[in-house]
């Protein structure tokens, strides 16, 4: 019972963490629009996220101390890797190219926990990627203009490599007994990640001024500072807290196929708050990823395991946890 609602808990968080994530693009599109960088905006979204995590930082100073390599992966990969690949993949190739590779990142994860980590997967979790994936491929129109940019490609790549490292990072920080509190990893992460953006985005060549205004949403004008709010304290400070607490209570893989829903969610919220209609192929394309994210969370995965010996009987012994000795006497009395 405990399990299932941990579970349940798990992907509920996971679902909110896609809807937020999915929202920073609906406000952030109006202030580029209004004329922000987009790496101005990213620098922001991080700066300002890293500010209201400080006292969380200063509360968990310890994990400098204890888990540096896991602060400084987390900071470079998840936040600034992954914000910075994209941008500058879209700056390349079609931003619906770019979005679909990037979202590859649920097989790939599927890759490092089968080949890297050696540990089985669900069969569930491996036709949920397929389901999401190519129902991304219908949400993006993928067909509608592909440019073989070979330097935009291998940074949406990029972008993709650096997803799987906040899901693969977000679930290692929960192991042993030197485990690290999620929040205090986010804002160490959010930290570092607002360093390396200071040295790509230079922000000190903004225009400021800028926020004081408005920008327009759909026809609307709306605050930009409000805006600003909603990208730092919704799509950042809440997405990433949800998201890495939601990795840990079910796993990298079906999280990271969970959050393949963030791009319909995104998609949807441009339909109602920027006039961005949907196609009936988007349409189409958001059912399937929803069906997708279901299948792959349907089942939990397994869980990893030692050596298994042939037999039935063996295999149960194993699972169990049993000592090799144990095990033994086990085989020896099944043949």
């Amino acid at each position: 019972m405990q399990a299932s609602w941990g579970r349940n808990a798990g992907l509920g968080l996971a679902l909110g963490s896609a809807f937020a994530f999915g929202g920073s693009g609906v406000a952030a599109k109006p202030l580029i629009e209004a004329g922000l960088d987009p790496l101005h905006v990213v620098w922001l979204r991080v700066a300002g996220s890293a500010l209201i995590m400080l006292p969380v930082a200063w509360r968990h100073r310890d994990l400098v101390r204890r888990r540096p390599a896991l602060l400084l992966g987390f900071g470079l990969l998840a936040v600034a890797g992954v914000q910075a690949c994209y941008f500058g993949a879209i700056s390349r190739i079609p931003v619906g190219v770019a979005l679909l590779i990037e979202y590859l990142a649920p097989a790939l994860v599927l890759g490092w926990v089968r080949f890297v980590q050696r540990r089985p997967v669900t069969r569930a979790a491996a036709v949920g990627v397929v389901l999401a994936v190519a129902g991304l491929a219908c949400v993006v129109e993928v067909w509608s203009g592909l440019t073989f940019d070979a330097l935009g490609l291998l940074l949406a790549l990029g972008a993709a490599c650096c997803q799987v490292g906040y899901f693969v990072l977000s679930d290692h920080g929960g192991d042993g007994d030197n485990a690290a509190d999620p929040l205090g990893v986010i804002a160490y992460g959010l930290l570092v990640g607002t360093a390396v953006l200071t040295v790509i985005a230079r922000p000190w060549s903004m225009d400021f001024s800028l926020l004081g205004g408005s920008a327009s949403m759909g026809g609307t004008a709306v605050p930009a500072g409000l805006l600003l709010a909603w990208v730092v304290l919704v799509a950042t400070v809440l997405a990433y807290v949800t998201g890495v607490v939601s990795v840990r209570k079910l796993s990298p893989q079906v999280a990271g196929v969970v959050a393949c829903l963030e791009a319909v969610i995104a998609t949807v919220l441009a339909w109602v708050l920027l006039r961005e209609h949907l196609s009936a192929p988007q349409i189409v394309g958001g059912a399937v990823v929803l069906i997708g994210a279901f299948i792959a969370q349907s089942q939990a995965p397994k869980a990893p395991s030692g050596p298994v010996a042939s037999g039935s009987v063996v295999a149960s012994a194993a699972d169990a946890g049993v000592t090799d000795e144990e095990r033994l006497s086990v085989e020896r009395a099944g043949t």
